[in-house]
């Protein structure tokens, strides 16, 4: 069995030494410009097209992350590869919990007020500020997926009302369920807090813009862990200016890395991170991969297929 590799910015070593402990039998390489030699399986990330051009025969391409939205773009070219060879994302793989930490966070930083008493730390100000009502502290995620629904197990606790929206009805316990577009309206009605994990589609690229925020109300906040393409960012900024938006937490963006005089660096209401909500932990992919390969040889359908008509 042949597997190549690419990563535009890890090591290839890890990758390897755990993919042979776990594959055996396998020859695993780092592929290198110029490789066209046999594979059985692909792993990547970003990778130049010239990897995957022309490898009808590959059993399967394992995307390094959760999002597929790059290789999808590659594989609309008639020369890449058939829609015959299976794509896969990673699903959890340790990345559940990830945004499971940076939404609780959020959330709570808000509910609470700290990022209110930062500002007046600024000004030296000792002022207690009213709490807000938990019971009105609507928090809603955008996606309903693993991540959607892991986050929403991980708010729980915490007592907020809890919705979803997502193409297609959901059954969570304890969580208000909106699907399709026309019930858009409705689940923006009473969110306080917009959680986007939404996968990367054509009908989500810039979903969220000036009608979509206009819609939440009055001084909501925003949190943005998904794609950076589904934001309008000068819609955001807007919204921030007016006060229909209170502070948004934003780790994805239109270009990244952010324009150094991007006006989003410098907003008092706006909190940033290098997209890196949730980074693929290595040996947990691993075992995911190795196991699905395992389930593949065995002629059994591996979890995480991507739909590509759907984008995810």
């Amino acid at each position: 069995m042949e597997i190549i590799w690419y990563h535009p910015s890890q090591s290839a070593a890890a990758w390897i030494n755990g993919l042979q402990q776990r594959l055996p039998h396998a020859r695993v390489r780092a592929w290198q410009p110029g490789d066209n030699g046999p594979a059985d399986y692909a792993l990547v990330r970003s990778p130049p097209a010239e990897m995957l051009q022309g490898r009808a025969t590959l059993r399967g391409v394992f995307a390094l992350g959760a999002g597929v939205d790059e290789i999808l773009k590659q594989l609309q070219h008639p020369e890449m590869l058939p829609d015959s060879v299976p794509l896969y994302r990673l699903e959890d793989t340790g990345m559940a919990r990830q945004m499971q930490e940076y939404a609780v966070h959020s959330v709570l930083n808000w509910f609470r007020r700290f990022d209110d008493y930062r500002l007046q730390q600024q000004q030296q100000c000792w002022q207690p500020l009213p709490a807000y009502p938990r019971e009105s502290f609507t928090v809603g995620i955008l996606g309903a997926g693993v991540l959607g629904q892991s986050v929403a197990e991980s708010l729980k606790p915490w007592g907020f009302p809890l919705r979803v929206w997502s193409r297609s009805p959901k059954a969570i316990d304890g969580v208000t369920s909106f699907a399709g577009r026309d019930a858009l309206p409705a689940f923006l009605q009473e969110t306080r807090v917009v959680i986007n994990l939404l996968p990367s589609t054509h009908e989500t690229i810039n979903l969220i813009d000036h009608a979509f925020l206009e819609q939440l109300p009055h001084g909501a906040f925003f949190l943005n862990i998904a794609r950076g393409a589904q934001l309008v960012e000068a819609d955001l900024l807007a919204a921030l200016n007016s006060g229909q938006l209170k502070a948004a937490a934003l780790d994805v963006f239109q270009v990244e890395p952010l324009p150094e005089a991007h006006p989003l660096w410098s907003h008092p209401r706006v909190t940033i991170t290098p997209h890196n909500a949730a980074v693929t932990l290595i040996d947990e992919a691993i075992d995911y991969i190795a196991r699905a390969i395992t389930q593949d040889q065995a002629g059994e359908p591996p979890q995480g297929r991507v739909d590509r008509q759907r984008g995810y």
